[in-house]
């Protein structure tokens, strides 16, 4: 194999001006980026699915650059990212585990190689399922603010015989945050856990 079997890239972008609070004096933008590949192992148990990862890392950092160019085409930065996999019903969980080293990766390099895990889910779904991939602050896990929760769904995809690989990011924390913890002054950054 190698070349990927790209059927459609889907790019969604909102902005939440609050969440049952007041406005936002600036709404939060969040997006998620969904790619739809053949899966070459459908039907199959592939043992070495290595050579697969590696043909995903460019796919991964391209999908991270655009969606951080559209998210931040106003000047806002990016705080918080997440990635996620939906594999057809004719595949295995572990097709969708290949994304976790290039979706972190390609993250990584597209938003200044931030400390904090990446969090992740996948599942295998039919055709329109939907898939929750978690966020967190880019550079401290343990900031509470920005935890949240993007919703990724393909309503054609994946096919029995495909796989969705998505990735998230946001501008700002959950709008009206206000579970406590320390707060994103006191980030230090340096081992991507607060």
């Amino acid at each position: 194999m190698t070349s990927l079997d790209i059927r459609k890239v889907d790019l969604r972008l909102e902005r939440v001006h609050h969440a049952g609070g007041p406005p936002l004096a600036e709404p939060r933008r969040r997006g998620a980026i969904a790619t739809v590949v053949a899966n070459p192992f459908a039907g199959t148990h592939q043992i070495d699915l290595e050579p697969f990862t590696e043909l995903l890392a460019p796919l991964a950092v391209s999908m991270a650059e655009e969606l951080r160019d559209a998210l931040t085409a106003d000047g806002a930065e990016i705080e918080g990212y997440g990635k996620g996999a939906i594999v057809g019903v004719s595949g295995e969980l572990e097709i969708g585990a290949a994304w976790h080293v290039p979706g972190g990766a390609g993250l990584r390099a597209a938003l200044g190689h931030p400390k904090a895990m990446v969090p992740a889910s996948k599942k295998v779904g039919p055709m329109g399922c939907q898939v929750d991939i978690p966020m967190n602050y880019l550079h401290a896990s343990y900031l509470r603010s920005h935890y949240d929760v993007m919703p990724v769904v393909i309503p054609d995809a994946p096919a029995p015989n495909e796989v969705v690989y998505a990735l998230v990011m946001t501008t700002g924390e959950r709008p009206h945050a206000r579970i406590g913890g320390f707060t994103i002054d006191e980030v230090t950054g340096e081992d991507g856990l607060r």
